[in-house]
């Protein structure tokens, strides 16, 4: 439902705007349609009310009304559960989670911080493969004619995603990301999303159909970014996610973030996705649906060692290739 936009709106026009909790509403749909709010997702209010700028009362009355619906359920912890096949309870900062806010408009239950944050997240992620960048406060207000407060909010977010730092000195920095970073963040995943899918739930004919995908590529087909990182996802979500520990699910998907947009980066540059790298995520769904869990996690492990080699090589080329000009000038290069 889009709300439309007005700078000077009527008595009339305000009547006939949708209620806070319709917009909230309608927002929950949208994104559980999506599948970004996946079957299992703990839906707290309290999360989601800071998510868009709400009053727990307004978000609380718009999950009864999806909950009526069907789409969401209550459990036997805090919250509402997404309704699906897979209701093992999945808890996952809402903050860390790309949503489509396309149902909002700029001034209703769209908080300030968010007007902003997919333009920053979208720069500082861009940095880290060139080098360090300090980020300067004043001039991202500046840029974005907003509030320092509301900086601060945007780079407190994007710090506890692990896409910015405070140093020493409390100034805000973007640090590089080198090869030692990279082994460093493979090494966990390895660890993390070896023992994940160990003790995971697996959702059999999703998983079927995503095995089929990926069958009909080549080593020699040509895959578009956007149909890299779903396929990515998509394995994440499946195999990954439905494990039954919580905090291992929670760790694994943070311990992401900083690879995911060093990905996104290089892909930004003109690097191609390597179609191998999604043939091998397809080993591991076949073997893991043969019923042979500890060889699934061997072909996890080997794929994730040539995924950090992979990512090292494609590092190295942006040695010899200049940052992009386009960076803010709240970017600097240090």
């Amino acid at each position: 439902m889009a709300i439309s936009e007005d700078p000077a709106p009527t008595t009339e026009d305000n009547d006939k705007r949708a209620p806070l909790f319709e917009v909230a509403a309608e927002f929950i749909r949208h994104n559980i349609a999506l599948d970004h709010l996946c079957p299992g997702l703990v839906l707290q209010e309290s999360a989601l009310a800071e998510r868009l700028d709400m009053s727990r009362a307004t978000v609380k009355r718009a999950l009864e009304i999806i909950e009526a619906e069907g789409a969401i359920q209550r459990f036997s912890g805090r919250g509402f559960l997404v309704a699906g096949r897979d209701l093992t309870p999945k808890r996952v900062d809402l903050r860390q989670i790309e949503l489509d806010h396309s149902t909002l408009s700029e001034s209703v239950g769209k908080p300030s911080w968010l007007r902003i944050y997919d333009d920053v997240a979208y720069h500082v992620t861009r940095c880290p493969v060139f080098g360090r960048y300090r980020i300067f406060e004043a001039q991202m207000a500046e840029e974005y004619n907003v509030s320092r407060t509301i900086i601060r909010d945007v780079l407190g977010r994007l710090q506890e995603r692990g896409l910015v730092q405070k140093n020493r000195t409390s100034r805000w920095v973007v640090e590089p990301l080198t090869s030692k970073k990279i082994k460093d963040k493979f090494e966990l995943r390895s660890i993390l999303e070896v023992a994940a899918l160990k003790s995971a739930t697996l959702p059999t004919e999703k998983l079927r159909s995503l095995a089929e995908e990926i069958r009909t590529f080549s080593t020699q087909s040509t895959l578009t970014p956007a149909q890299w990182f779903s396929l990515d996802q998509r394995f994440f979500e499946m195999v990954i996610l439905t494990t039954s520990n919580a905090d291992l699910s929670a760790f694994a998907s943070s311990n992401r973030i900083e690879l995911e947009a060093c990905q996104s980066a290089l892909f930004a540059l003109g690097l191609p996705p390597d179609t191998q790298s999604s043939l091998e995520l397809g080993q591991v769904i076949e073997l893991s649906l043969s019923g042979s869990i500890t060889a699934a996690a061997s072909m996890l492990a080997m794929h994730l060692e040539k995924a950090r080699d992979r990512t090292i090589a494609q590092l190295k080329i942006t040695a010899i290739i200049p940052p992009p000009l386009d960076f803010p000038p709240y970017l600097q290069f240090t």
